[in-house]
Order: C-alpha cells, then sequence, then structure tokens
C-alpha cells in the first residue's frame, strides 16, 4: 500500500515558519499575513499494520506535531523538492527507521517534499517575489543518454571546427588544450577521442584540479612606480634563491613562487626539526611533532596534517550545500592521510549582508551569509569537527563570489602510516558513499569566469554521517596500516581521484556502486560524479578480504573497483567497453604550455594604515567604529559551530565570565587515545582585504604577519609555525597587471617568510573570482599552523584588577612594510614573559587601533581599563599587541599605556565610556542576521523551584566483587559523535566499556546489530547513550532512529530487565532526546507518549547553540548525583533541539517526584529564562530529568567533554563526576 501524510507543527514549535518569515521580513519582504509548512511524507510498498506503528515511531511526535491526511489550500502554496538526483537524507532516515521497526521492509521506499502556504497574499506579483527568494533558482541540467562515441575526424579538423567545438562544448580547458589533444591523438595514438576522453580531459586540466594558473610560465616581469625598487631587490633575492638549489632551468611560476622558502628553508636545515618533506601523498600539509603524555612522561612521534578548502563556486549556487560539502572536502584531505581530523576554523568572505538589495542572477548577501553558516555547521557538528575559530571577512568585491574556506587539521601516530609505492597487481577499493549524479561539472564550473547562466549543475550533498564513520575506520590501527596510498574523491570524482593514484592503471566504472535513483547513470555521468563522502586506497591482493571485513565491521561499503598495472596508462572501461585510454605522461602535463607576462605597479592610494591615523578619537567615533562590519561581533554566527565535540578544545572561541572576548585562533589538544597529553595543536589566519586591494605585496606580507601575531598572542611560539596559502583572484585572462596581483602579493608573502625562516608547505588557489565586471579583492592569507604545550595557551580578556597593560607598537619601515627585526625581537620577549607567567593576556591589533583591541578584552571579565596614551587609539596595525602583565614590565620594546581596574567603563586619556554601552555597539549589526541570545526581558522570570523534603536516600545495589570493575555499554548509532571522550570519561574512573556498531546497510545487518546489542545490555551494568546526531536528526527531529531501536521488542524487553536488576541509564543530548522521546525518562520504561509528555525540540532561538552554561544540580535523588545537591557547574552545550518543553501539569508532577535533575542558573545560580543563561529556551529552565527511581539521567550538557587543561578561557569550569559516582556505586 501507499500512504502520503503532511506533518504540521503547533504553534509553540513553528520554528521554520517563524524562521523563514524573519528571513523574508529582514529583506523587507512582507506580503502575507501568516505562514504554514507542511512537511510531506510519500511512503510506498508499506502493509498498514508497520504503517500506523511507523505513524507514531517515526513520523509523528504527539507533543509538536499535527497530522494531516488531506488539507485544504489556496492558491498562494507551492511544493518544493529536491531533484530526483540529491540524497534525500529524510527519507533516507525514515526508511532506516522503519527498517528497525521490521528488518524485512525491503520494499518500502519514502519520499519527501515541503508545502508551504502563505495566508493573505493579495497580488501574484507578491507571490513570485517570495518565490523568488526561497526556491534555488536553478534547474537540473537534462542529462541525455548516449553511448560511448567516437569524435569522428578529429585528428584532422581544422582550426576553426576545433574552436567551434570548444564553445559549443563549453569547455574549461582553452583552445590551445584541444590542439594539444589533437596532436597528442594524431601522432601518439593514431586514433579519434571519444567524447568521454575530452570530457575528462576537461577536468582533469581545469584550474580547479591542475592548478592551471600556478603552473602558467611567467615571462616579461617588470616593476613600476614608487615601490619599483623595493620589488625589483626582492625579486633578485628569489632568483638568486632559486639557482642556489638548481632551480634556475624550470620556468617560473606562481607555484615556484609559491614553494621556494620550503625548499631554500629546508636546504639550510631551518625546517629539519618536524618537516615532512617526502610525503608522496599531496592532498594536506605535513609535519611530525612529539607528543607528550602526562602520565608516564614518554613522547610519541605523531603526523600533524592540514589542509584549508575553497568552495566559493558551489556557495554561491546553493550557499548550504556548498559550504556543508566545503568542510566535508576539507576533512576528506587529511583523512586520505590518516588523519584523524580533530580541528577546524571556517573564514567566509561576503559584501555587506545587511543590505536586501541585490543584483540579478545572484541571491542576496544575507540568505548567502545565513544559509552558508547553517550548511558548514551543520555538515561540521554532525561530523564531530570541533570548529573553535570562525569569521566572516566583509568587502564588497565578494559580491562578485562568495569566499569559503575551511581549514582543517587532523592526526595520527607515525607508526600507523604505511606508505608503499603501489605495484602491479595491487588493488584499488572504494570506500564510503555510492555515486550519483551529483557535481557533474563542478570542477569545470569551479574554474570559469561566471555569467548570469552559471546555475546548470546539480550541486553535491554531503553525508555527514558516512563521513564520520570513515573517520573512525581510518583511525584503526588495523585498517590504515594495510593502506599503500589513499586519495579522496573531490573535484573530478572518479576520473581525478583514481586517476591521481598511480601512472599505470584500470579503473572498472561498472564496477562502481550507483544509488538507486542512478540506474539511468551513464559511464561518464559515473566518471565525473562529484558524490561525497567517497574515498579510495590501494591495497596489496593479499589484504582485500580482510580490509573489507573491517569495512563491513564499522558499518561501510568498500568495493574493488580497479587495479594497477604496469604500462604506463589510464585506462577505464564500463563493461568491458573501453572509455578512456591515454599515457599517463599525457594526462600528467596539464595541459599545454602556456606563458603570461606579468607587470607590478606601486600603490597609488594613500594605504589603510596612514588613512585611519587622520581619525580623531571621541566616545561617538569608537562606539560606531564598533559596530562597523569588520570589527563588530561576530558571536551569534560562531556559535552555530560545535566548538567542543572530541575533548580536546582549549579555548572556547569567547572567553572570559561572560563569553564576549573572542579568542585569537584555534588551539586543540592532540586528539590521543590514552591518558593526558600537554601537546597542542595552534591555528590562525592573516589578511586585510583593504591592505591587499592597496597593494597586493603588503597585502602578502602582513597576511604572514599577522597569523604569526595571533600565535603569539595565545601563547605559541612563533617560531614552530607552518603556513598554508589561500589565494583567491579575479580571472586573470592576459591583462599583465592582473597577474601582477597575485605574483606581488606571493612576492611580498616570499620577503616575509625569508625573513622570519619560515615557511609556507602547501595550500590552495581559486582564480575565477569573477562575475560579469565584478571582481573579487585580491585575496591572500595565510593560514598558520604551530604546535606547543597546553600549560603556555593564554586567552585576551583582562585577567585581574591591578594588572599592567603595556603596548608593543610596531612602526613600518618607511616603504611601509612591516619591521621583522623589531617583530621577531619582540614576539620573542612576550612568549618567554608567557612562559615565565607573567604575561597573562595578549591582544592583536588590527582596526580599530588600540582602542578596539582594549574594549575586547574588557568585555569578557567586564573590567575596565584605564589608558593613558593619546597615539594609535583608531589606528589600524598589523602586527603590535596589548600586553597584560602581572607585574610591571621593565623593556624598552614595551610601553606602559595603562592598568585594569574593576569599574566597568574604559577610560582613554579621560574620555570614559560604559562597557555595557560598547559592548551593545559591537553586538548589534549582526544580531538580526544571525540571531543573537540576547537577553529577552519581556519573559516571564522564574524563581527557584522547590522540591519537596525528602528523606535520604540509601542506594542499594549488587556490589560487584573484588577487583572486578563496572561494565558500561555505549551503542555507536549512525551518526553518533561523542563517543571518544564518552569512553574515556569511563575508563578513567576504572570501569571497562563496550561499544557496539549498530550495521544498518541491510536486514541481516540490521538483525545482528539487534542481537549483540541485546547481549550488551545483558552483560553491563551502566548503559550510556551519548552525543551526536543519530540518522541526521531525521526524519524532521532527533533522536527517532534511536526510538526506534529501543522500540524493538528484543531491544524493549532487554532494557527492562536491565533495569529490573538494578543499571543505571545516562543519555547525554542526543541520547537524553532518546530516553524522553522512547518514554524511559519520566516513565522509567519504554513506551509510546500522548500529547501530555515531556520532550526537548528545536531551540527557541531557531538555530544551533555551542557555549558554556552554568548549571545547579536540584535534586541528588539518583546515584549519578548523590552528593551533588545544589552545587554549579559550569559546563559546554551543543545542540539544535534541546529546549525542554512540558506543560504545568506535567512538570508539577515533575517536581513532585523529585524528577527535575538540574537547572540552567544564571552567576548569581538563580534559575533563569534569560537566553545568556538558558540559550535553548527551557520550560521551567529544566536541564536535565531523573526517572522517579533516579537510576535513568538524561541532561543536555557535556560532562564528558571537559577534561584537564581544556577550556581554558572560561573561569571557574571543573569536573562534574557523574561518572565516577555511576561506576562507585558498583563497587
Amino acid at each position: 500500500m501507499n500512504f502520503r501524510i503532511y506533518i504540521q507543527k503547533k504553534i509553540p514549535f513553528d520554528i521554520d515558519s517563524r524562521k523563514l518569515h524573519n528571513e523574508l521580513k529582514n529583506m523587507n519582504i512582507s506580503l502575507y499575513n501568516n505562514i504554514i509548512i507542511y512537511y510531506i511524507y510519500d511512503i510506498y510498498n508499506i502493509n498498514e499494520k508497520l504503517f500506523l506503528e511507523s505513524l507514531s515511531k517515526v513520523f509523528v511526535d504527539p507533543v509538536t506535531d499535527i497530522f494531516h491526511k488531506k488539507i485544504h489550500l489556496n492558491t498562494s502554496s507551492y511544493l518544493i523538492e529536491d531533484f530526483p538526483e540529491k540524497y534525500d537524507d529524510r527519507a533516507h532516515a525514515a526508511m532506516q527507521c522503519i527498517k528497525v521497526i521490521d528488518p524485512k521492509s525491503n520494499t518500502v521506499s519514502v519520499k519527501t517534499g515541503r508545502l508551504i502556504e502563505f495566508i493573505g497574499i493579495k497580488k501574484k506579483q507578491d507571490f513570485y517575489k517570495i518565490k523568488k527568494y526561497y526556491i534555488k533558482s536553478y534547474l537540473n541540467a537534462e542529462n541525455k543518454k548516449n553511448d560511448t562515441k567516437i569524435i569522428d575526424n578529429f585528428i584532422n579538423f581544422s582550426v576553426e571546427k576545433i574552436k567551434s567545438i570548444h564553445n559549443k562544448w563549453n569547455l574549461s580547458m582553452d583552445v590551445n588544450d584541444l590542439f594539444f589533444i589533437q596532436k597528442y591523438f594524431l601522432y601518439k595514438e593514431k586514433r579519434n577521442p571519444t567524447q568521454e576522453e575530452l570530457r575528462i580531459f576537461d577536468v582533469y586540466w581545469s584550474d580547479h584540479c591542475r592548478h592551471t594558473t600556478f603552473f602558467t610560465t611567467l615571462k616579461d616581469i617588470s616593476f613600476g612606480g614608487s615601490l619599483k625598487k623595493t620589488y625589483q631587490s626582492v625579486f633578485i633575492k628569489y632568483l638568486k634563491d632559486r639557482d642556489l638549489i638548481g632551480r634556475s632551468k624550470y620556468p617560473i611560476n606562481l607555484m615556484d613562487l609559491s614553494n621556494l622558502p620550503a625548499k631554500i628553508l629546508y636546504k639550510k636545515g631551518k625546517l629539519t626539526n618536524n618537516y615532512v618533506s617526502s610525503n608522496d601523498e599531496h592532498n594536506a600539509c605535513m609535519i611530525m611533532v612529539n607528543v607528550d603524555f602526562k602520565e608516564n612522561k614518554k613522547k610519541e612521534k605523531w603526523y600533524l596534517l592540514f589542509k584549508n578548502e575553497t568552495h566559493n563556486h558551489p556557495t554561491e549556487i546553493d550557499p548550504f550545500i556548498g559550504a556543508s560539502t566545503c568542510v566535508g572536502g576539507a576533512i576528506r584531505d587529511p583523512l586520505s592521510g590518516r588523519a584523524f581530523v580533530y580541528q577546524g576554523i571556517r573564514l567566509s568572505g561576503a559584501a555587506d549582508p545587511t543590505i536586501s538589495k541585490t543584483i540579478d542572477g545572484k541571491l542576496p548577501q544575507h540568505q548567502i551569509c545565513l544559509e552558508s553558516a547553517r550548511g558548514y555547521s551543520s555538515y561540521g557538528n554532525q561530523v564531530g569537527l570541533a570548529t573553535t575559530h570562525v569569521h566572516e571577512i566583509y568587502h564588497e568585491g565578494y559580491r562578485a563570489k562568495r569566499m569559503e574556506i575551511g581549514m582543517v587539521v587532523g592526526a595520527v601516530p607515525v607508526d600507523f602510516v604505511k606508505q608503499d609505492k603501489p605495484k602491479k597487481g595491487d588493488i584499488i577499493l572504494l570506500i564510503g558513499g555510492m555515486t550519483g549524479k551529483e557535481g557533474i561539472g563542478g570542477a569545470t564550473d569551479s574554474s570559469k569566469k561566471q555569467d548570469s547562466d552559471f546555475r546548470n549543475s546539480v550541486q553535491q550533498k554531503g553525508d555527514p554521517i558516512m563521513e564520520r564513520k570513515i573517520q573512525r575506520f581510518f583511525r584503526k590501527k588495523k585498517v590504515v596500516s594495510l593502506i599503500k596510498k589513499s586519495n579522496d574523491f573531490g573535484a573530478g570524482g572518479a576520473s581525478v581521484a583514481i586517476s591521481e593514484l598511480s601512472d599505470s592503471l584500470v579503473l572498472y566504472l561498472d564496477k562502481i556502486p550507483v544509488k538507486k535513483n542512478g540506474k539511468n547513470i551513464e559511464p561518464i555521468e559515473i566518471a565525473l560524479s562529484e558524490s561525497q563522502e567517497r574515498m579510495a586506497v590501494i591495497l596489496d591482493p593479499r589484504d582485500v578480504e580482510k580490509f573489507i571485513h573491517f569495512s563491513l565491521e564499522e558499518n561501510i561499503m568498500s568495493v574493488p573497483i580497479g587495479k594497477i598495472t604496469d604500462n604506463k596508462r589510464i585506462i577505464f572501461y564500463y563493461k568491458k567497453k573501453e572509455i578512456f585510454n591515454v599515457e599517463s605522461s599525457f594526462l600528467n602535463t596539464k595541459g599545454s604550455h602556456k606563458e603570461k607576462s606579468v607587470f607590478v605597479n606601486s600603490p597609488i592610494s594613500i594605504s589603510p594604515f596612514n588613512k585611519s591615523k587622520k581619525i580623531t578619537f571621541s566616545k561617538k567615533t569608537f562606539l560606531n567604529i564598533l559596530s562597523e562590519l569588520n570589527i563588530a561581533s561576530q558571536k551569534s554566527l560562531v556559535e552555530m559551530f560545535d566548538s567542543t565535540v572530541g575533548s580536546t578544545t582549549v579555548l572556547m572561541p569567547f572567553g572570559g565570565k561572560y563569553q564576549m572576548t573572542p579568542s585569537e585562533g584555534s588551539v586543540q589538544k592532540i586528539p590521543v587515545f590514552r591518558g593526558n597529553t600537554n601537546t597542542v595543536s595552534l591555528v590562525s589566519w592573516g589578511f586585510h582585504p583593504e591592505v591587499s586591494v592597496w597593494s597586493p605585496f603588503h597585502g602578502g606580507a602582513y597576511a604572514i604577519v599577522e597569523c604569526i601575531s595571533k600565535i603569539v598572542s595565545m601563547g605559541g611560539n612563533y617560531r614552530n609555525t607552518y603556513f598554508s596559502f589561500q589565494e583567491y583572484y579575479q580571472k586573470l585572462g592576459d591583462d599583465p597587471k592582473n597577474w601582477g596581483k597575485p605574483f606581488s602579493a606571493l612576492l611580498g608573502a616570499y620577503h616575509a617568510q625569508m625573513s622570519f625562516e619560515l615557511a609556507s608547505i602547501g595550500g590552495k588557489d581559486s582564480m575565477s573570482g569573477t562575475y560579469k565586471k565584478l571582481h573579487v579583492p585580491p585575496t591572500f592569507i595565510a593560514f598558520g599552523v604551530a604546535t606547543g604545550l597546553c600549560y603556555n595557551i593564554i586567552s585576551p580578556e583582562f585577567k585581574k584588577v591591578g594588572n599592567k597593560i603595556y603596548l608593543y607598537y610596531h612602526h613600518p619601515l618607511k616603504n611601509e612594510m612591516p619591521d621583522y627585526d623589531s617583530i621577531k625581537k619582540a614576539y620573542d620577549q612576550i612568549y618567554e614573559g608567557i612562559c615565565s607567567g607573567k604575561i597573562v593576556s595578549v591582544k592583536t591589533i588590527k582596526d580599530g587601533g588600540i582602542s578596539v583591541a582594549i574594549a575586547k578584552m574588557s568585555f569578557g571579565n567586564r573590567l575596565g581599563a584605564v589608558i593613558d596614551y593619546k597615539d594609535h587609539l583608531l589606528e589600524t596595525n598589523i602586527g603590535s599587541l596589548i600586553i597584560e602583565s602581572s607585574s610591571s614590565i621593565s623593556n624598552n620594546n614595551f610601553i606602559p599605556i595603562g592598568e585594569v581596574i574593576s569599574h566597568k567603563y574604559l577610560n582613554f586619556n579621560g574620555i570614559s565610556i560604559d562597557i555595557d554601552e560598547s559592548m551593545k555597539n559591537w553586538l548589534k549589526t549582526f544580531s538580526p542576521i544571525f540571531s543573537y541570545n540576547e537577553s529577552n526581558e519581556n519573559e516571564e522570570k522564574i524563581g527557584e523551584i522547590k522540591i519537596k523534603k525528602s528523606n535520604p536516600i540509601i542506594w542499594k545495589c549488587k556490589k560487584l566483587k573484588k577487583k572486578e570493575k563496572p561494565r558500561v555499554f555505549i551503542p555507536i548509532f549512525p551518526g553518533t559523535n561523542s563517543e571518544y571522550e564518552s569512553i574515556r570519561a569511563f575508563e578513567k574512573e576504572g570501569s571497562i566499556v563496550n561499544t557496539l556498531i549498530f550495521k544498518n546497510r541491510n536486514d541481516k545487518d540490521i538483525m545482528e546489530s539487534i542481537f549483540y546489542f541485546k547481549k550488551h545490555i545483558e552483560s553491563a551494568q551502566i548503559f550510556m547513550i551519548c552525543g551526536g546526531f543519530s540518522a541526521g536528526d531525521e526524519p524532521d527531529g532527533s533522536a527517532k532512529f534511536i526510538v526506534s531501536i529501543l522500540h524493538n521488542p528484543y531491544i524493549r524487553e532487554a532494557v527492562q530487565s536491565f533495569l529490573d536488576q538494578d543499571g543505571l541509564i545516562l543519555g547525554i543530548c542526543n541520547g537524553f532526546q532518546g530516553l524522553i522521546k522512547s518514554g524511559l525518562l519520566p516513565y522509567g520504561k519504554i513506551c509510546l507518549r500522548n500529547h501530555n509528555s515531556p520532550t526537548l525540540t528545536y531551540n527557541k532561538i531557531e538555530k544551533h547553540i555551542s557555549q558554556c552554561v552554568h548549571i545547579r544540580v536540584i535534586s541528588d535523588h539518583s546515584p549519578w548525583l548523590n552528593g551533588m545537591k545544589n552545587k554549579i557547574y559550569t559546563l559546554p552545550i551543543s545542540h539544535s533541539e534541546g529546549r525542554f518543553y512540558a506543560n504545568k501539569e506535567t512538570i508539577n508532577t515533575l517536581l513532585n517526584k523529585n524528577q527535575i535533575a538540574t537547572q540552567y542558573v544564571d552567576l548569581e545560580g538563580n534559575p533563569s529564562l534569560d537566553r545568556l543563561y538558558n540559550p535553548n529556551g527551557s520550560v521551567g529552565a529544566i536541564e536535565g530529568l531523573l526517572s522517579e527511581n533516579g537510576k535513568i539521567y538524561g541532561r543536555m550538557t557535556h560532562p564528558e567533554r571537559y577534561d584537564y587543561g581544556l577550556l581554558k578561557n572560561i573561569p571557574n569550569i571543573h569536573k562534574h563526576s557523574i561518572f565516577k559516582n555511576a561506576v562507585q556505586y558498583f563497587l
């Protein structure tokens, strides 16, 4: 039977309608009275009994949802469905939930959609205006079936005919590449190519894949203007350095200029300590570090891998999907090097998002900024990537094209990694997701200049759950030690990923598994598909069976798709038919030889540094500057990203008692498997758009300076820094002045690197930032990665009243270039002061000068400052630092300028400015866009919940035998992402933890998983469901997959038996959602709920929230909370659906039974509905619940994410020892 159902949210829970209304309102669209969104499910081939059971367990939440069999619509409504080729995560999750209820329901399929009804629209044109905003205005390019076709007579085509094909096929490569191919096939292959071969060449040689622009030979390099001699002197130094290592015989190009410092410094012995120069896999930068262990003081050698990735073009087209696949793609690069990716930062660029007006062919900036943030954070949060630094740069040039960058860091023990040369007979396996029609043409589209017709391909849609599985899989030594070589499927799909593995191979395209809706997919589409979450590995044939077995254990598909040969050819087959067969040496040429001229001119306008010197300081000017786009707080944006998952975060994005001082970058501990380490990785970046527009040469140099200044300000030694560059420029064409922009930026960066004796060891270029006549600003970003020790890490908020404030002021040289000698000396001294404990905070200076830096330092703890220094208060300066010291500093480099005070004001030379007023101006700019969780004074205030007095409880259970350890069972569902820190938390307290990966690839897997799930529960004393996004929080709600499993009769019976035998159950975040929605909380048993049941639903602020909150233990009526009553704990949260909701009758029942465990409280310890302290808007400020007997405990905060040395910029944070209590209960 087939069924269609419509789900509508009840008004208190209708977040999506309110969200859409607010977005339309921000775009000045208010042409209706009301919005109703219906979520549609078409369910096929399902029997009525299973349908009715699924209705209550999968599709309808009785507390939040209204179920309709039919609806009556007005004319102002429209249906939205994804393209058939796109991965539908909601439909997939629904089918998985149904399969868990009935593992034999293999024929059931689900299709989803949304129906949006606008009430009160009077004019058709008003409805069209709304549709234009909401519906993505691009269509799927029609894919016509065709067999492999040889291009008849291609090798004899005339010049005009070749040009005609180039235009007709809209190729990314230039026409000279086509002539190059024609000559190759004429003289080498002596045959005509196939259409597929031309398409693959077009992708493989695209700028995106082969860095064509960066490998273009540069001739006739000339300089002009007032800085001509400066440019020439640096260029001559570059040429001499090339001679030093014998590179003079090679062409000069942007890639050579970018890479030369690493080669020179390595030859001079400056990078030998940890730079890995012999890595044959080039997907990510790699250094070697010594990781210390606190317990035994031993050190292990680990590889640290890092990579920056852009998805500018995809994010411009579909912001959510483009940004989500940006971080997904970034992760897979270090992952292909076998590293576990644990640290991320996001850097983006946009035009002013507060302006609603847009240009034809473009989405509004507001929409791009908001949706890309949702997309990136959604993917990163689900995959379990701690994203601890997020920043958006605003410049009008990014109206031409969005900038979207993900930068990630991964780590792996050196002895895990085997890097062998592939040999004949080795097998190529594909791991991970299946292949569809997504993203075909993505690499070539990203390499082209945009016009109004660029939306012509189906975008990739990522699957973070699959990527999390691959992360887990590659973290196992027994797995990665089998891999000879690995590559990820990115731009160009299989055609690029496989061809990069070896110079001699065969690929069988028909062996690549395709999605169900891909039955009509063509061979060339399989080759070019950019479907996400796929990896390729090369194995010895003897290891293939073992490897496939390991992958099935991890709930991952892996299939052989090719083999290594020895004929120096790349060959693709489809069902024994050859579709691509060329010499690898020709494929690796990157296309025809290209030459361009370069002219670097000197800046003719006044520099941003000098421009800012002319601004006179006043209170009004200062407050206005605080709200400028590139100075205003981005806290409302940053909080959307999970910053604590993985339990490695040393600095939260915002620090201090009030969590208001932004950190300078990202600091994470290395993710060791056992024990504690002090070794950390620090990540920062440098780039100033106005400086780069004024002078790309200076922009490159100051990007390096800014990057290392942030490393220093976080407590790192700048001398340990390695760089990875990001270049993003307009389509350069043939104009030498255009080529002069990236050339001069790299020349400036070259000068800085050689001056600091630091090097870039990788990077990413994107050279297509043009839309019609609009161009992105010359964008050169230096990302920096350094290692350090946790106990040296500091944060920039003022620490203590009476501390002294100093200034290191960087005086640029006469040509406005950095004074490298001064900077090096000062930064060494600051690092020494930090290590000694004397310097307790450091803040970089940039836009807004000294005054803005001081203000940001004051916001975190609301400590004021008296500043007696009249110069440079509003001056843009890069390289200068504000220093807070616990005692006087006698050093001519550091100017005493003031003192930290207890009063909540800033005094600049007698001008007093209130901190709260300053902070209000700083916060207001982006609040309407990203929904900052500001205080809501209109909400009802709540007093202290009065718990009835009860007699002390003596907890009794069957104690374990002497030396026997309690056993903990933690199931790992698809989407679980907090298992590692949960396991560590229990093991540290002396328990034995058993895990089970719940496999769901087929009915056999499900039945087997249910069997072992039951077995593990029966042998455990403690059962924990940890955090994550089970089944991606789909369909339309969290934990439905978990609930479906718990409702399985075998599992339900096992859980009840477990509870009858005094077992303890814990659910954190996603686990808490599962406990509530299964009935275990508050009822103490698995049961169906009704409309009076409590629930956890979408946050009232309509977005994911990640920060630290304060909770107070209200009831210790539980072994979990024994002895903790009235204690207050500061802990991290990170969730989208954390709002506890119950009606008054239910809350009274919970009160009477002592089942309210914990509440969100303010700084005075009072329960609060203020969004600053209760950011999800939980009713009654309720954070955690207990079952009536106290054995089952659910909560939203994450005590498992705090450990020694973490969250250093959050005052008074300490362990909440619920894990210790649970383990001790059985001893």
